[in-house]
């Protein structure tokens, strides 16, 4: 069967809501005094019902792991550029999961560090500089040794980064097919 890999993602969400609701169906019938009767003795017994609903876990376990599987290979064989950058989906979305995070929070902190030793060092009534500035004699300085605009611009180039891959994923996800 061929599918696009957002029916495929679907589908494993959908599983993933059936197996959670087979795997509390069952609780209910593990135990039950003897003198109770089985619910389920029309159908079958409660053992008849635990076994068949075990046996459809387990199918279904085994549906999602192929539907992974078909995935990921697809995503290692496909390959997309984004910003000037080629590589295989695999790549995008272990860079995105991976770097991407962490090189924001990094970039957000370089800033917002700058920002407040600038703020802290205007109220003492220090001198801000970039490290080619030389400042006057005798009046308290602050060097920033990171070239600002530059921070800026690597923190608008990661927002556009993630922006267009996250349109291509869509994209690539509609129109790429999985054979599960």
């Amino acid at each position: 069967m061929t599918i696009t890999i957002t029916e495929a993602l679907a589908e494993i969400k959908t599983i993933n809501a059936r197996l959670v609701k087979k795997r509390a169906a069952i609780q209910n019938y593990l135990m039950r005094d003897m003198k109770t009767p089985d619910p389920l003795e029309k159908d079958g017994g409660s053992l008849t019902y635990i076994a068949a609903e075990r046996q459809s876990i387990g199918d279904l376990e085994e549906r999602l792991v192929r539907i992974r599987t078909a995935i990921q290979r697809k995503n290692c064989e496909s390959v997309l550029t984004v910003g000037g950058v080629l590589r295989p989906i695999s790549e995008w979305l272990n860079w995105k999961r991976e770097i991407a995070p962490h090189r924001a929070a990094f970039h957000s902190g370089m800033y917002d560090g700058i920002q407040r030793a600038r703020a802290d060092a205007q109220r003492k009534g220090y001198t801000v500089v970039d490290p080619e500035t030389q400042a006057a004699q005798g009046i308290p300085t602050v060097v920033v040794n990171l070239d600002e605009k530059r921070l800026v611009a690597e923190i608008e180039a990661l927002t556009e980064t993630l922006g267009a891959l996250d349109g291509k994923l869509s994209l690539a996800n509609a129109t790429i097919t999985v054979e599960v």
